[in-house]
């Protein structure tokens, strides 16, 4: 995940006839978009992560003349399923376990001051402006927690396993002895729209 950078602050002087050097009057760059994920109960699944790995924000306008201050960057929310616990290299950062809440996940870079900012009685024209911060880049882990709608109990050897194979998009070890299955298996059975 990468939030947005910031907008650069920008150089700029007042432009007035007879009057040299009107002043500095570069603005302020914008806040660029923080990543925000948002449980849906409408969500099931993280398969779209699967494909789409990598999340971008947008970045903050860069500021503009006449202490125009620049645009902020339009946050990126997306919508992850209830139950979603977001962690980095092992530790937790968020479990979502409430419809509806929210989790910045990225901080976007803060926008860089114009040199209007920068103005004090002994430099009245500066002529530099601050560049936009860097938007907080992660490299995240997420996991859904599940309970099972159906769960299958019976005797070994009774056809568990293959029930699920053959049912699901799951991949059971399926061998002939006793206690195959040493740990649990997943299987998703689309009923369809009845």
């Amino acid at each position: 995940e990468q939030a947005g950078d910031g907008g650069n602050g920008r150089t700029s002087f007042r432009k007035e006839k007879f009057v040299d050097r009107g002043g500095p009057d570069g603005g302020d760059g914008g806040k660029g978009g923080d990543i925000v994920f948002v449980a849906s109960r409408n969500q099931n699944t993280l398969m779209d992560f699967r494909y789409h790995r990598e999340l971008t924000a947008e970045r903050g306008g860069d500021g503009g003349k006449t202490r125009k201050h620049g645009r902020g960057g339009k946050d990126l929310r997306v919508a992850v399923p209830v139950g979603t616990v977001v962690s980095e290299d092992g530790r937790e950062l968020v479990d979502l376990s409430q419809d509806g809440q929210e989790a910045i996940i990225a901080a976007g870079g803060r926008g860089g001051y114009g040199n209007a900012h920068f103005v004090s009685s002994v430099r009245q024209a500066p002529k530099f402006a601050e560049p936009g911060g860097e938007g907080e880049a992660r490299n995240l882990r997420l996991e859904l927690k599940l309970i099972a709608d159906v769960g299958l109990v019976g005797l070994p050897n009774a056809g568990k396993s293959t029930l699920l194979a053959k049912n699901s998009n799951a991949n059971p070890e399926v061998a002939n002895y006793a206690f195959t299955t040493l740990t649990p298996n997943l299987g998703v059975i689309d009923l369809g729209q009845d």
